[in-house]
């Protein structure tokens, strides 16, 4: 998988779910007959072909017989991705401090080999320091974290930015805005040393930043932070990610997709070059430092 991100659970199920959707297209066959074969719901097949919950192998063999597949090797590779897609991710162990609806995010960032993300509050998570991410764990709403269980929020920040340094690296594209980084989270000193850390991290080949100032006009990202995830896998589609504060959306309708996508690019067009981030930190950092 060198090459190809990290292939896990959360990309197979949408891989095998939209290869068993366009069998059943192909086969002319209503989503409610294909509920009907497997003995569940119209609904359950819709989140069956969009990757949304596991793949029992009863019922994949059911609807390969039902869309008329019959060749043993191709049935057998597809029951094979259903048995791989019902693995569990490095991060399931982690499942103790992080939401249910978070799971899917982080398969589909280990999957990804581009992120692009527009940031209002935070400093993008691949990107943040021990300390800080630390800072931002403990400001969870509603019951507080312990030390231990911020620890380990740390310790899951740290695993994912693996994806930076694997071969071929994880490429992100990060636009935030300026009002982030003057934010002191965790205090001066933390911050102190998240630009610095930021500041080394533009120098990398495959972390592109952008920093809209606060004095920019409005622009056409302004409803909210976004992120979208594009994979190597030609079965998988670019996904948008919306996190609100008790849920999270995974947006695939190439609509959606498109219009997230080009208010992105048309803040990436408009704002300062990446090749002005390095001095507008070293700004920010002497502010700090006076």
């Amino acid at each position: 998988m060198a090459g190809n991100g990290e292939v896990g659970p959360t990309a197979l199920r949408m891989m095998l779910g939209s290869h068993l959707r366009r069998l059943r297209e192909r086969a002319g066959v209503s989503r409610s007959d294909a509920g009907w074969a497997i003995r569940a719901s119209e609904s359950k097949i819709s989140r069956l072909e969009l990757g949304r919950v596991g793949f029992k192998e009863r019922d994949v063999q059911d609807l390969l017989s039902l869309y008329g597949v019959t060749e043993a090797r191709e049935r057998e590779r597809l029951l094979e991705l259903a048995r791989e897609a019902n693995n569990r991710g490095w991060w399931h162990r982690y499942g103790d401090v992080t939401p249910d609806w978070f799971d899917a995010y982080l398969g589909l960032e280990a999957a990804a080999e581009m992120i692009r993300t527009y940031e209002i509050q935070f400093v993008p998570g691949l990107l943040q320091t021990a300390d800080y991410a630390r800072a931002v764990a403990r400001l969870t709403p509603g019951s507080a974290r312990s030390e231990a269980e911020v620890e380990r929020v740390v310790d899951l920040r740290t695993r994912r930015q693996r994806v930076l340094d694997r071969e071929p690296p994880l490429k992100l594209w990060a636009v935030v805005e300026e009002s982030v980084l003057l934010r002191p989270i965790g205090g001066r000193q933390v911050l102190r040393d998240q630009l610095d850390a930021l500041r080394a991290a533009v120098e990398r080949p495959n972390v592109t930043l952008q920093i809209i100032p606060v004095d920019s006009p409005g622009h056409a990202a302004a409803g909210g932070a976004f992120t979208i995830l594009r994979f190597p896998q030609r079965d998988l589609p670019d996904i948008v990610y919306l996190e609100h504060l008790t849920s999270a959306l995974y947006l695939d309708k190439r609509d959606d997709v498109d219009t997230y996508t080009q208010a992105l690019n048309l803040l990436a067009t408009t704002g300062p070059p990446p090749q002005s981030a390095h001095d507008h930190l070293t700004t920010l950092l002497n502010r700090l430092s006076s």
